[in-house]
């Protein structure tokens, strides 16, 4: 049987991102269009939840990121400020408007102000929802961090079995796990792709094949990144004379598409911290024993820097040096979101430290409401242009 030729895979990698980029903008699913085993579907705010819990229980975990730069608000100012980061007002607009009206629940937590603030407007406002706060650790170096951890993840998976009306056992979140372990190792081999041959896989493309796993479970994800990953390995792609960058600022609200391929436009993207919540253990959870104090645990001791985590083992400046030298990065691109109070703090420390130790940076704002990118697409590129200039 003849092998495939480089169009034809080049082909089918086209169709996978297409189908990725058609769910990435798709409404959570109906009780009718749910896949076979689940009866419900859970939302989770941005930055990092235990799907697993979800997974176990029957309820498929959709990861809320809010409304893209189409939706019009209409009803959500009349519940939280202008001030308030567009990800949190276009969320609840789409709770308004009847978008996720078919959620069985939704659960967020306090990584700042106004997301910690979200549980009470929807469950004023969508009370036949299940709606709950999920309490993380201030101070995750206590010794008592991953009992707290712990408790909080017994106290979910007790909320979602009066929700689904059985109990979640143990066996079925070990199965989780494990399925979860996988989806870990794929996306593991994918970054590494990003990272050692960047020219094979572009932020934009890498972006899209991760944010799939927000619509639909993880065991599809895992069949679609094992089709993906021998395509994308496969490419007969030449290296172009592009910098290195790593990409810092996406951890919640998500960047435009159109500034994702204006960084591909310029730069290889060879780190970032967008989505991180999905790929937040950096090594697999613990298949033995107790599942949700290996969850607890690996949450903790495992796991990846966010400016919504404060882990005295993951300074600001010492994890973003790590994903320079791991990465072997020339330049950050240091982003926030607008008035995300976390990520603005963050930059501020980033680029005071970068500017000690004589690594060139750019730093840019974005909001997923913007649908301009001509003048940021000038900024990235004449970046890109003194950073060749300067490695010459």
């Amino acid at each position: 049987m003849s092998q495939p030729s480089q169009a034809e895979r080049e082909a089918e990698l086209g169709a996978i991102f297409e189908h990725c980029n058609d769910l990435r903008q798709a409404p959570v699913p109906t009780d009718a269009e749910l896949p076979a085993g689940f009866v419900g579907t859970l939302g989770h705010f941005p930055v990092y939840f235990p799907e697993e819990i979800a997974h176990a229980a029957g309820l498929l975990p959709v990861n809320l990121l809010g409304g893209g730069n189409k939706l019009e608000m209409k009803a959500a100012d009349a519940h939280m400020g202008s001030f308030i980061c567009s990800i949190c007002r276009s969320t609840t607009e789409m709770g308004l408007n009847g978008s996720l009206s078919t959620l069985s629940g939704f659960v967020t937590h306090p990584i700042c102000d106004a997301a910690k603030h979200l549980s009470g407007i929807w469950g004023r406002n969508f009370p036949e929802q299940l709606s709950q706060i999920l309490y993380l650790p201030q101070n995750p170096n206590s010794p008592g961090a991953a009992r707290f951890v712990a408790a909080e993840y017994q106290r979910l998976r007790g909320e979602f079995e009066k929700k689904v009306g059985h109990a979640v056992e143990d066996a079925a979140l070990s199965r989780s796990i494990r399925i979860y372990n996988r989806n870990r190792q794929l996306l593991r081999e994918l970054m590494a792709i990003r990272r050692d041959e960047p020219w094979k896989l572009g932020c934009t493309e890498g972006y899209l094949l991760l944010r799939a796993r927000t619509r639909m479970p993880c065991e599809e994800h895992n069949a679609l990144l094992e089709a993906a990953l021998p395509l994308i390995r496969a490419r007969d792609r030449v290296a172009q004379d592009k910098p290195r960058v790593v990409f810092v600022g996406g951890f919640c609200e998500q960047p435009p598409l159109e500034m994702l391929e204006a960084l591909d436009d310029t730069c290889y993207v060879v780190d970032d911290d967008i989505l991180i919540g999905l790929r937040w253990m950096t090594e697999d959870v613990d298949e033995t024993g107790d599942p949700v104090r290996a969850l607890a645990e690996a949450f903790l001791d495992r796991s990846a820097a966010s400016p919504v985590q404060h882990d005295e083992r993951k300074t600001k400046e010492g994890y973003l040096m790590d994903m320079l030298h791991g990465a072997r990065a020339d330049a950050a691109i240091l982003t926030a979101a607008k008035f995300c109070e976390p990520g603005l703090d963050e930059q501020v420390a980033w680029s005071k430290h970068l500017d000690e130790v004589g690594v060139q940076y750019l730093v840019l704002e974005f909001e997923e409401k913007m649908t301009s990118f001509e003048q940021m697409a000038m900024q990235l590129e004449t970046f890109a242009e003194s950073l060749l200039f300067a490695i010459a």
